[in-house]
Parts: C-alpha cells; structure tokens; sequence
C-alpha cells in the first residue's frame, strides 16, 4: 500500500491517551517512526494542516497493520475500525487516533468513502493475492493509494478540479514505486502484485520470483515497472501548480522521496529481490535540497 510499512503500530500505547493535544501527538509520533518517506514532506506543511495529516496516516497505517497482521479474525478486526471511524465522523470516537481524527474533521471535509475505499483495499489483501491484469492491479491502487490522495487533498486544498487526476497519477506512481521495490517483501507474505500477463509477456514464472532468479528476462520485467511509476510521475507534475501554495513543497518533497527511491531501483533492478531499498536520513537531505532548486517530481 501507499502507507510506507515495517513494523506494526502497537495500540495498546493508546489506552491512556484521551485529550485531543495527546492523541495528536500519538499521531505525530506514529507518522515519524513508521511513515519516513511521507514524513519527510509532512513536516513542510502549516501547522493545521500538518496535524490533520499525521491523524489521517495514523488511522490508515492502523487499517494496514490488521491486514498484514498473521493472526486470525482480521475482516472482524477491520469491522471494528471502520465502525471507529463512524463513530469518528459521528463526533463519538473512542480510540486516540480518531480522536484527532473527529477534531480535523472540523477544519477539512475529508471524505469518509476515502477510508472506506482504503478498508476496502485491505479485506482485498485478505481474499486476493494475484493480478491478473494491470487493469486489475489499477483498480487495487484506486483503493488503497488514490483514496489516500482524496484524503490528502481534501487537506491540502487545490483551486482547479482537474487536481483529482493529477493526484491520482501521483498516487498511483506512489503504488507502483511499493509494488516494484516490494516484490520480495511481498513473496514473503505469498503476495504477487505483478500482474500475471506481465510475468508471461517477460516469461517469468512465479517460481523464478521466489528462487529470485537475476535473469535477463527478469531485468526486463522489473525495467518495465520501473519506467511505468516514473510515467505516472511524470504525468503528476501538472498536479503542484494546483495545489494551495502552502502545500505545494510537502507535496513535491512526498513525490520526490518515492521517486529517488524508483531511482534507486533503476540502479539494479534485481535488488528488490534481495533487499528493501530505503533512503538515509543525508539522501533525504539532498531530496529537499534538490526539489528547492528544481521543483519537481522526477
């Protein structure tokens, strides 16, 4: 998912926090520990903003770590969290997150079918673990990636409509960057995100995926994601423009951590399959630095 993962967000931390200063620093503090490559962009932007932000990646890294949780009872675990943020949007939240949640909600209309269509994308992970097509892997994105951008710029603010598209390009060149530098991660969790027609278009089998064969072919399938991620982030760069200005170096600095990261990748295509790329904190530096001289995505 676009929600950047590692370890699982332990809630029960959460029992004691109640006053809605609390909750959004619990927030803060799990968009800083878990979320590196969005946090990097987050801390750009205003004050309001930046705290209806860190309540909204908390509540969707909370929904991804019941799916990706081993244990038993996870449809019955997202039941419950999507009947917390009903009670969020109702004005009754009872869990830390939502907390902050309810008190965003009152300065941003973010939309609640966003978080619902996020949810959604988790029970997917539950029932369904291949891709047929990229028609069908697309649709998976729209769940758990473009609903991310609604709830994003719903925060964010943006004058043009046309924005939704953009930032559906964005997100989906977010997803695509997880998919590829993913593959091996996902093996582990008996994932394949690749669509199906792609493994046979490149002739490779689902098992030289987990036998990781560093084959010629496999260079080209791998290529080839590549290079559709950094399309979408090229057809996003319209996107910055529309965006209320106050978010617009957040945004460019969210995209830019992902695409160095694809950048990465393009280096070695073969090492998804041995490691899970990440940025170093002096990397990260140089993406900030590098977007103040030259705005832009990719």
């Amino acid at each position: 998912m676009v929600v950047d993962t590692n370890d699982p967000v332990s809630s029960t931390v959460t029992d004691k926090i109640t006053s809605v200063e609390d909750s959004y620093e619990y927030c803060r503090r799990v968009t800083h520990k878990y979320g590196a490559n969005f946090s990097v962009g987050f801390r750009f932007l205003p004050p309001q903003k930046k705290r209806a932000v860190y309540a909204t990646y908390a509540f969707c890294r909370r929904a991804d770590d019941i799916a990706d949780d081993p244990g038993e009872g996870i449809d019955e675990r997202l039941d419950d969290w999507q009947a917390e943020l009903d009670r969020g949007y109702a004005g009754h939240p009872t869990d830390p997150i939502t907390i902050a949640l309810a008190d965003s909600l009152q300065l941003f209309d973010i939309p609640r079918s966003a978080f619902v269509a996020l949810i959604e994308g988790c029970r997917q992970d539950q029932s369904k673990s291949r891709y047929e097509t990229f028609d069908e892997l697309l649709h998976y994105c729209d769940l758990v990636a473009t609903s991310i951008s609604d709830i994003s710029l719903s925060i964010f603010g943006y004058r043009a409509p046309e924005a939704t598209s953009y930032g559906r390009n964005l997100s989906t060149a977010l997803q695509l960057t997880n998919v590829t530098r993913d593959i091996g991660d996902d093996l582990e969790r008996d994932r394949i995100y690749l669509p199906r027609e792609e493994l046979d278009r490149f002739g490779i089998t689902e098992d030289d995926l987990r036998e990781k064969r560093e084959t010629s072919a496999m260079k080209a399938l791998i290529e080839f994601q590549i290079e559709r991620a950094a399309g979408y982030f090229r057809d996003a760069a319209p996107l910055i423009d529309l965006l209320d200005f106050d978010a617009r170096f957040a945004t460019l600095l969210m995209g830019g951590v992902y695409a160095t990261v694809l950048g990465e990748l393009a280096k070695d295509p073969f090492v998804p399959l041995r490691k899970r790329v990440s940025l170093s904190k002096a990397r990260k530096i140089r993406v900030i630095l590098s977007r103040l001289i030259r705005p832009r995505f990719i």
